[in-house]
């Protein structure tokens, strides 16, 4: 017997949407009859996304906060308030922590970390006004619950999106807000395009199943948090890596 996700009357958020495992989300989602406002700084990406959900784009710097304020306002103008926040939006520099400097440091947590807190902040407070219920999954990475080297810093905003999903869950619990989040592995998308193949090679050959995720199979999971079949579920870390992580 085949289950069915139905999203439709939906409206689903979803930032980092112009590319990768954003952009599987967006058209997974879309395909399970939600409306998506896809949201990303890169213009032209995000606009290909919204032609082929049907949705709206949204070009956004999540670092800005007026701007992802802005964001709140376009979204309600456009299609009321939200249902579904997905935080895809994530970016890194592979290198030895002692080649860092304060420039990455900020980036990465002004994306990785704060993006996430000011999206669901901003989105939140509407969902609340209207005694609404929502589906939040923030996607994290299991370099932030293992660690990873090459990323430290990296790994420590990711650590912060585990924990910030955990304790916004206890908050969020009284309102019937679920919020889950999503531990990608190594995946197939234009990050980790950047990546040396040697090390690329070492990553595919470390994970029990043999090879690298691929973006949809991310955006599956994603699925199922959003749906009503994890309505019962939240405050959890999913890892989606193959095996690659087996921490309980």
């Amino acid at each position: 017997m085949s289950i069915t996700i139905d999203l439709a009357g939906h409206v689903a958020v979803v930032t980092g949407a112009a590319s990768g495992i954003g952009r599987a989300i967006a058209l997974t989602l879309a395909d399970a009859g939600a409306t998506v406002a896809a949201v990303d700084r890169n213009e032209d990406g995000v606009k290909a996304t919204a032609e082929r959900v049907r949705g709206t784009a949204h070009a956004v710097d999540l670092t800005d906060p007026a701007a992802v304020l802005g964001l709140r306002d376009e979204v309600i103008a456009a299609h009321g308030v939200p249902h579904v926040i997905v935080n895809a939006a994530g970016w890194d520099r592979i290198e030895p922590f002692m080649d860092n400097d304060d420039e990455l440091w900020r980036t990465l947590t002004a994306i990785n970390l704060l993006g996430p807190v000011r999206v669901s902040h901003a989105f939140l407070g509407a969902i609340l006004d209207a005694e609404g219920s929502a589906r939040i999954v923030n996607i994290a990475s299991d370099a932030g619950r293992v660690g990873s080297t090459g990323e430290t810093v990296y790994a420590g905003t990711k650590g912060g999106v585990i924990a910030f999903t955990k304790s916004l869950a206890r908050e969020m619990a009284r309102h019937q807000i679920n919020v889950n989040c999503v531990c990608p592995g190594p995946t197939d998308t234009p990050l980790l395009d950047a990546v040396p193949d040697k090390l690329r090679d070492s990553l595919t050959k470390a994970i029990p199943f043999r090879r690298l995720a691929t973006p949809d199979e991310i955006a599956d999971a994603v699925l199922f948090f959003v749906s009503d079949r994890a309505r019962y579920i939240t405050g959890q870390v999913l890892s989606v890596s193959g095996g690659l992580t087996m921490a309980g």
